[in-house]
């Protein structure tokens, strides 16, 4: 049952990326922040997954890891157009104010968080755990760091 869910939102996900980056910049700001903790919260579910295996927490699965790192990568596209103008007020959130007002600095985060994952989708691809501790320890460098500057304690 869980594969066959997991399964269905891959085939959806496309079509998400699609209508997301043509209806998000529209979208109204607590919209928007809902939409990008809603985000957030499945990259870390699923990076979590692939983090545990690399730290050994969690038994490794070749296939469970490549289908973690295939949803990784997509959900990666998502978050970033919902930071837009007004998404810094209307419901509780975790971004930072620097956000909008270091919006160069947070993009070069947000880029150098992107660059990562393709790496990280050819070592899930790969079945090679050695390959995915390393992306998964690259790509986990780049979110600690745009926390560390962006997101405020809870």
């Amino acid at each position: 049952m869980k594969r066959q869910l997991m399964i269905a939102a891959c085939a959806a996900l496309p079509l998400c990326v699609a209508l997301s980056s043509q209806a998000q910049p529209q979208a109204r700001p607590e919209q928007a922040i809902k939409y990008r903790q809603s985000v957030m919260t499945l990259l870390g579910s699923h990076f979590g997954r692939l983090g545990g295996m690399a730290q050994g927490r969690i038994p490794f699965d070749a296939s469970v890891a490549a289908d973690n790192a295939q949803l990784v990568a997509m959900l990666s596209k998502l978050p970033f157009n919902s930071f837009g103008p007004g998404t810094d007020k209307g419901l509780p959130h975790r971004a930072k104010p620097e956000v909008w007002s270091e919006a160069g600095k947070f993009k070069e985060a947000a880029d150098a968080f992107q660059a990562e994952i393709p790496k990280l989708e050819a070592a899930g691809k790969s079945g090679d755990l050695a390959q995915i501790k390393a992306a998964v320890g690259a790509v986990g460098k780049t979110c600690k760091a745009c926390h560390d500057t962006f997101q405020a304690e809870k």
